[in-house]
């Protein structure tokens, strides 16, 4: 059981929390923090707290045995109490490597980017808030090529995408915070990882991955720090298996909630008793998910209602001439992404690195690759 240390933070004095401790010949105590293997290839970089710079961090040199495994290192639980002012006390935390942290590179997915950039110098302000209320940032998780939409394994150049621990292990993770979904889906010793979703990137991982996320309401904590996909759309959202309330209310502001379950609920696409066949996988699947349907409204002391969006559109549209709801989604979504992250992110990327590089382009994946080719064409 391979382990690295960390000095005692100053500040304890006598009181010295609980825990593995080490004792130098020297008279110094450190604590003991524990490397596991990061056999699902989730992270990008291991971190530790800088000895350097307060407030930074620093990438763990560290393997164990193991293909292509790095060593994350994580502290004793032992040693941390959470109170009001550190609700998230010795969380341990990933967070999506699209989020800057101080003394670490941001690689967004993508190699050349990961090597043309210097360290960054502050940290993202959702990133600083888990801080603040007492998480413990373990390292940075993988993401599909600037949060694009990647399908394994051939979209996934730069880097492999990680594995899904469901099924038979090699089911798609879902993109674009995969790492973040492979971690909490795999790891019982990661607490928390923080994603984003624009059009489903923490939705579709934690589906997958059988874990909890959700998308929150858009704008309801600043992105200073993040790589943007589309502003008008993205946001900073968790995946965890138990401790959403209180990571919530640490990172957003003016969120309400609520100490009584809701009597309304609908269903979205859902199978019916009619339309479940009788000899086939899908049936099987289909009869899992209505009897967990049942169970739900039981628990919650209400029916479950049918909602068809597209009929919804159909009938409320402002304007008959207007195309579907399909159409119109499958148009705005792409086209948004794809001129929003060519302005905000391939544009001044391209002109950085064809400065140093005497005007080549670095490479891209084949999703945004694809998305800034439909752009340039587009103008």
């Amino acid at each position: 059981m391979a382990s690295t240390v960390s000095s005692l933070p100053h500040g304890f004095g006598s009181d010295i929390p609980p825990g593995p401790y080490l004792l130098s010949t020297a008279g110094d105590l450190y604590q003991s923090w524990r490397l596991y293997a990061d056999t699902q290839e989730a992270f990008t970089q291991p971190l530790i707290p800088s000895i350097i710079k307060g407030g930074a961090y620093s990438p763990l040199p560290a393997t164990v045995p193991g293909i292509a495994s790095p060593g994350i290192a994580v502290p004793s639980r032992l040693y941390y109490v959470k109170t009001s002012d550190k609700p998230l006390a010795g969380v341990r935390t990933g967070i999506k490597d699209i989020y800057d942290i101080s003394g670490v590179r941001t690689s967004d997915g993508n190699r050349a980017f990961y090597s043309l950039y210097p360290p960054r110098n502050t940290t993202a302000l959702v990133v600083q808030r888990l801080i603040d209320a007492g998480a413990i940032l373990v390292g940075k998780m993988k993401t599909s090529q600037f949060a694009n939409g990647e399908v394994a394994t051939a979209d996934w150049v730069d880097y492999h995408e990680p594995f899904n621990p469901r099924g038979d292990g090699y089911q798609d993770t879902s993109s674009s915070s995969a790492g973040a979904g492979s971690g909490i889906g795999s790891y019982p010793w990661l607490d928390l990882a923080l994603g984003s979703d624009t059009g489903g990137s923490i939705r579709g991982p934690s589906q997958v991955q059988g874990i909890y996320g959700n998308r929150p309401t858009h704008g309801i904590v600043p992105l200073t720090g993040a790589m943007p996909l589309a502003p008008e759309l993205d946001t900073a959202g968790f995946l965890d298996p138990a401790i959403w309330t209180a990571t919530a209310k640490a990172a957003y502001e003016g969120l309400q909630f609520y100490d009584k379950y809701p009597k309304t609920l609908r269903t979205i696409g859902f199978p019916t008793p009619e339309t479940v066949a009788t000899d086939s996988t899908v049936a099987q699947a289909n009869r899992i998910l209505l009897a967990f349907l049942v169970k739900l409204e039981a628990f919650l002391g209400t029916n479950a209602t049918a909602l068809n969006y597209t009929a919804l559109w159909d009938q409320t549209k402002p304007d008959p001439n207007l195309p579907s709801l399909s159409i119109l989604l499958n148009r705005t979504y792409p086209t948004t992404i794809t001129k929003e992250q060519t302005k905000n992110v391939r544009n001044p990327f391209y002109a950085d690195y064809g400065a140093v590089h005497d005007g080549r382009l670095p490479f891209v994946d084949p999703v945004p690759l694809v998305d800034s080719i439909v752009d340039t064409r587009a103008r």
